[in-house]
């Protein structure tokens, strides 16, 4: 028996809206998920994604749809604004897409990445962001990262390639011991088969990313996304112009980056300039008489 179709939202936005009226022509039109693929020379799994709004759109397909349905370019309107829109439970869908990349690529600005963060580190950040936070809570903020990086032991893992800037590996998170343990777990993934890091020195100045987070993905379907970040907001980006805007100011700090041997240079001397912590030593006890 065939799996029934997945319910639709066509009220939650643009792009879901355009999924539904796909799916609802195509229907009325008595035609199969097959029957469109042969037309628009889309696979039959994409197809089932727009539908779904679970991908975002391609330029191409409205004109197709239009065509195909004889819709008189309504297709071709509902693009313009999905592709305009913020996606909705975009970092839930950022989490998706992420699973599903083969390479990705990040600039950070002021935080080690979450998939490479050590686990002091990360509770740290935690602790730091919502100082009224329980320890329950921090635990299942720790459990939620570390789940994320379970995808770095994965067969097919991702190749990573970051970019940090300077500020990253000075500005500490817990004390010198859970900077140290983290330094050293970016020298470790400075260049493997897999990972590349390298360094924005301070030196470079002003960029096009300066202030904020990048996260570009290349997907399993050779497609590219894009997540932009701030203190408490973040922008999912899946319109092929806008991505290939902010890869190129990517490309550009990969220029200006130290090599990944500077790099590790550089951590290394930082985390050597730690200070040691020093353990306080216990009162001496208390004697029952003093003697002058």
């Amino acid at each position: 028996m065939p799996a029934r179709p997945r319910a639709l939202t066509p009220d939650r936005s643009a792009r879901h809206l355009f999924g539904s009226e796909m799916r609802r022509l195509r229907e009325a039109a008595g035609m199969s998920l097959e029957a469109l693929a042969e037309i628009t020379k889309f696979s039959k799994s994409s197809l089932a994604r727009f539908e779904t709004a679970e991908s975002m759109i391609p330029p191409e397909l409205p004109p197709m749809l239009d065509a195909a349905f004889g819709t008189d370019g309504i297709f071709g309107k509902l693009y313009a604004l999905a592709r305009k829109e913020i996606h909705p439970d975009q970092f839930r869908r950022r989490m998706e897409l992420e699973a599903r990349a083969r390479v990705i690529r990040e600039y950070a600005c002021q935080i080690v990445p979450g998939l490479v963060q050590t686990e002091g580190y990360a509770r740290a950040q935690f602790e730091k962001h919502n100082p009224k936070a329980t320890p329950n809570e921090i635990d299942e903020l720790w459990s939620a990262r570390a789940s994320r990086q379970v995808l770095l032991q994965a067969d097919a893992a991702p190749d990573l390639f970051y970019i940090l800037d300077e500020a990253v590996i000075r500005r500490r998170f817990g004390g010198p011991a859970v900077m140290r343990a983290q330094l050293a777990r970016l020298i470790e993934l400075t260049e493997t088969p897999t990972t590349v890091v390298q360094v924005l020195p301070f030196d470079h100045g002003g960029h096009a990313l300066v202030g904020g987070t990048l996260t570009l993905m290349t997907l399993d379907s050779g497609s590219q996304v894009a997540y932009e970040e701030s203190i408490t907001t973040g922008t999912l980006l899946e319109d092929k112009e806008a991505v290939a805007f902010l890869q190129r100011s990517y490309d550009l700090l990969t220029a200006h980056a130290l090599s990944p041997g500077d790099s590790a240079a550089l951590i290394r001397s930082t985390m050597e300039a730690l200070p040691h912590e020093h353990h306080s030593r216990p009162f001496p006890r208390e004697v029952d008489q003093v003697q002058l």
